[in-house]
């Protein structure tokens, strides 16, 4: 919000004629922490990847094996969380304080109710893996990683993004960000501790995450009953009612969105990994160097979800669709341009993320460099696909885009990405055709794969039927 010019709609300037612009300052302002948290973010994984290729490339596709799985699961129930911020913003912008902090406590008693639910696809682990013919080296340690990644740091994750969605929601970014670096610090040593000093391996950085999580918590809740915002939002008071039905209604449709992508991608890696550890690995390495782009993006996004949310909350539609074609615009140059560095550099970046005594090093880094090209072209649209769908969800129009992004990963991206990389007789199915063009055909299916992503939802939002719900 423009708190100097309070007749100002969020993110608005007027110019010396009287005409209304888009203030692309103020969205920086709202932007900069969110996308300096997320970057945090991605160091906060590629810290992990570097703990984890410390001790083998077999544990990197290890981790590449789950890694997705875990993050789908993560996210699906997510949802829950991230709708707080929806709910946030759109009760900040219409002046209801009282109902920003529910949402809040809303999202955290959901979060807790998701426990079981957690524990329950812990045990869809073994049996995923299993069906998918992983490797039992590769199996064993993936499963390592798995249980106390999902059970124990699943729901505490989803506390954490309750507490910061709020945070987002009234434009305090700067707890969130607070909060990110307060985790990303803290997994360092926690990595360190638990994988080497206590010899767990690959666990270890699980429990490093875990650990790190808890330390970002603390300082969520802090600052969540902190003087000036039980006085300001009455958060020590706004507990007794909390929302339920509506974080779970509206809240799923958005971690399905963004599930529906992650399972394909989560599909994709694990074809990878059964083609060969190099493939896998090679992947799970540019997945964690293309995050330098994807998560600031994300921060961009989030800016969106809140300036739209906030927007919404006022009645000022049409500044809403403004808002958030500018957003858009902005993560598809913003995330371009960091591919295209990704690109450029990777042939002196690649090499620090694998042991270079491992037998594997060499072969890796000479995959990496084709495949991280084909990542940077990606991320421009994937720039369109993000901008749009955290627009929508400020819109609070989640349930479309999650069907667009289910149908496209589900019955193009997955089925094309199987038939390119694995050669007749190979992969999980004996009796299936093939091209074999492994890894790099992988690839460019998901390049096709997310121009028709970025496209469908940047049409959705400029549609504008998201206006039937307000």
């Amino acid at each position: 919000m423009n708190n100097d010019h309070p007749s100002l709609l969020p993110a608005q300037r007027i110019d010396a004629n009287g005409q209304a612009h888009v203030d692309p300052r103020a969205i920086i302002a709202l932007a900069g922490p969110l996308m300096i948290n997320s970057a945090i973010q991605a160091a906060l994984n590629l810290t992990d990847t570097w703990f984890v290729g410390r001790i083998s490339t077999t544990a990197v596709a290890a981790m590449a094996a789950i890694y997705w799985v875990v993050l789908c699961a993560i996210l699906l129930l997510g949802g829950i969380g991230m709708a707080v911020q929806t709910f946030a913003a759109q009760a900040h912008g219409g002046g209801r304080r009282a109902r920003a902090a529910q949402a809040g406590w809303s999202g955290l008693y959901a979060g807790v109710l998701s426990i079981p639910v957690f524990v329950a696809i812990g045990f869809l682990g073994g049996p995923l893996l299993d069906l998918l013919h992983v490797d039992t080296e590769v199996r064993s340690l993936a499963l390592a990683y798995w249980w106390p990644r999902l059970v124990v740091g699943g729901p505490l994750g989803l506390l954490v993004w309750a507490l910061t969605g709020f945070f987002n929601g009234i434009s305090r970014t700067r707890v969130t960000l607070v909060v990110t670096a307060a985790m990303a610090l803290a997994n360092i040593p926690f990595n360190q501790w638990f994988i080497f000093s206590l010899h767990l391996g690959i666990a270890g950085s699980a429990w490093g995450t875990v650990a790190a999580e808890v330390v970002g918590l603390g300082f969520a809740l802090s600052s969540f009953l902190s003087e000036p915002m039980r006085r300001d939002y009455r958060t020590s008071r706004t507990w007794r009612r909390p929302m339920l039905r509506r974080q779970f209604v509206e809240g799923l449709p958005m971690g399905l969105s963004t599930t529906a992508d992650l399972v394909g991608l989560a599909l994709f890696q694990l074809m990878l990994v059964t083609a060969s550890s190099i493939a896998g690995a090679t992947t799970q390495i540019v997945m964690m160097l293309t995050s330098i782009a994807f998560m600031p993006g994300i921060g961009i996004a989030l800016a969106g979800t809140t300036l739209v949310g906030q927007s919404i909350g006022m009645g000022e539609l049409g500044w809403a669709r403004r808002l958030g074609n500018w957003i858009i615009m902005a993560c598809a140059v913003f995330m371009g341009g960091i591919g295209l560095v990704l690109g450029l550099i990777g042939p002196w970046l690649l090499p620090w993320f694998v042991n270079a005594d491992d037998a594997s090093a060499d072969a890796v880094v000479r995959l990496g460099i084709p495949i991280l090209w084909l990542a940077a072209a990606y991320q421009t649209f994937d720039g369109m696909n993000i901008g749009a769908s955290f627009c929508l969800r400020g819109a609070s129009d989640a349930r479309v885009p999650a069907l667009i992004v289910a149908g496209l990963s589900w019955l193009f991206f997955v089925p094309a990405a199987y038939l390119t990389v694995f050669a007749p007789g190979q992969g999980w199915f004996g009796g299936l055709p093939g091209l074999g063009y492994g890894a790099i055909g992988g690839w460019i299916v998901s390049v096709a794969y997310v121009v028709l992503l970025g496209s469908s939802l940047t049409w959705r939002w400029r549609s504008e039927a998201w206006r039937a719900h307000h």
